[in-house]
């Protein structure tokens, strides 16, 4: 069976995005699928790890496209204030810059719905004759950035084709949306897209459950939750740091800043000398300024190592050696839905799980499911402070691990076979 791939994220970008469907390809073959990827040819990555191109399957055909990208422009304005918008990182309202204001407010009214909305009609026309010639009948769409969605309706529309929109992320109720200085007209747009592709595509792919949940109150499209997930990485051997790590893989983003936990962190050093002197905060990825000056703040600064983006082997290592792996969310209901890849990477790390997040957030279920770690709100500092000593503890007998229960069913050959199913399931 062959089907057709429409992605923006692709090797060499790095970061969670492109992880989904580089491990989805990886093993279709397995399942009796053939995969076509259709990529921009000149695309702006924030993140780049060449590694991943050892993952591609031989064979693979890649189709790539022009692409006009926005991003280039903006950097004449401010290179490093454009590099952290594409990222995602977005500074607090008050300590924003005219020129982050302006760009925030041009990124969120001026490219609806996202800045590569200029790849859609050349991809359309591209790809009409494409998908004709070699006689393809499923169409696989993924986002964000969701314009690629566009270009899966454009097609929908005038070729008989089945065609699958799966969202890595929500749309109108991703966290950061409202953080782009829309007008009423421009949310409206957002939303207008928004309802469009989920009447018109035949299938939905979601990666949680909140997300199923707000998306059958606007279509009766038939939905799929097939979350993110581990893989049987090949990475070599670390031996458990000999300090107490707890480590961040991933941004930091300004909204994920738990002063409950530096306040835990710090007062627990204050307190017990032991726990002082073997105590390390690592943070691996892209960290914004408000969040490093929260840890300064509470006194924490000498504790911290900021290890800044390494590639996804290394990344895997670094977890597989710290002794606890920190997972934040920003504490919104807008973010309860969200189950970030790396979550089944630290589960197959055997490492305990330290996760705060808002009130029934997704990914406290799956922790929970699963008994890889503890999930807790922000507000709950006397929970988080008592289960780091609990740590801490087991650390000094060496026993600490994560005694995970049926993370099986999370590995990306298992989710692929999932989504194999549905694909074939599809009917015209």
């Amino acid at each position: 069976m062959k089907i057709l791939l429409i992605t923006y994220y692709w090797p060499p970008a790095g970061g969670p995005g492109v992880q989904r469907w580089l491990k989805f390809v990886k093993y279709f073959k397995e399942f009796g699928i053939e995969p076509i990827v259709y990529i921009p040819e000149n695309p702006t990555y924030p993140l780049e790890d060449d590694s991943l191109f050892s993952e591609i399957p031989e064979g693979t055909v890649i189709l790539k496209h022009p692409i006009f990208e926005p991003y280039r422009f903006a950097e004449i304005f401010s290179k490093k204030t454009s590099k952290t918008i594409s990222k995602g990182i977005i500074t607090q309202k008050e300590k924003q810059s005219f020129v982050q204001r302006l760009l925030l407010f041009i990124r969120g009214n001026f490219f609806i719905p996202d800045a590569r909305k200029f790849w859609i009609k050349p991809s359309v026309k591209f790809l009409s004759k494409y998908i004709s010639e070699e006689g393809i009948e499923t169409v696989i769409t993924t986002g964000p950035p969701h314009s690629v969605h566009l270009i899966g309706k454009k097609l929908k529309k005038t070729l008989n084709i089945n065609w699958v929109a799966d969202f890595r992320d929500p749309w109108t109720t991703i966290g950061y949306h409202h953080k782009l200085k829309l007008t009423k007209r421009s949310k409206a747009k957002h939303k207008t897209f928004e309802k469009q592709v989920l009447i018109a595509t035949d299938h939905l792919t979601v990666t949680s459950f909140t997300t199923k949940n707000e998306f059958q109150q606007i279509t009766n499209k038939p939905i799929s939750v097939i979350t993110n997930g581990y893989d049987t990485e090949i990475v070599s051997e670390k031996t458990l740091d000999t300090k107490f790590t707890i480590s961040h893989i991933g941004s930091l983003l300004s909204g994920r800043n738990p002063k409950q936990l530096w306040k835990a962190l710090y007062d627990l050093c204050q307190e017990n000398l032991d726990f002082a002197n073997s105590f390390r905060l690592q943070l691996v990825g892209a960290v914004s300024d408000d969040v490093l000056s929260s840890i300064k703040e509470y006194g924490l600064s000498d504790y911290v190592k900021v290890n800044g983006y390494v590639s996804h082997k290394e990344a895997i290592r670094l977890q597989r050696s710290s002794q606890v792996l920190l997972l934040i969310e920003i504490d919104s209901d807008e973010t309860k839905c969200i189950i970030p890849g790396k979550l089944f990477e630290y589960m197959v790390s055997k490492r305990p799980i330290l996760a705060i997040g808002p009130k029934d957030a997704d990914i406290s279920k799956l922790i929970e499911e699963t008994n890889s770690g503890s999930f807790f709100e922000y507000h709950e500092y006397l929970e988080i402070k008592k289960t780091i000593i609990t740590y801490f503890e087991k650390f000094q007998k060496g026993k600490l691990i994560a005694e995970t229960l049926g993370i099986e069913k999370y590995s990306r050959r298992a989710l692929t076979k999932e989504m194999s199913i549905v694909l074939k399931n599809l009917k015209k």
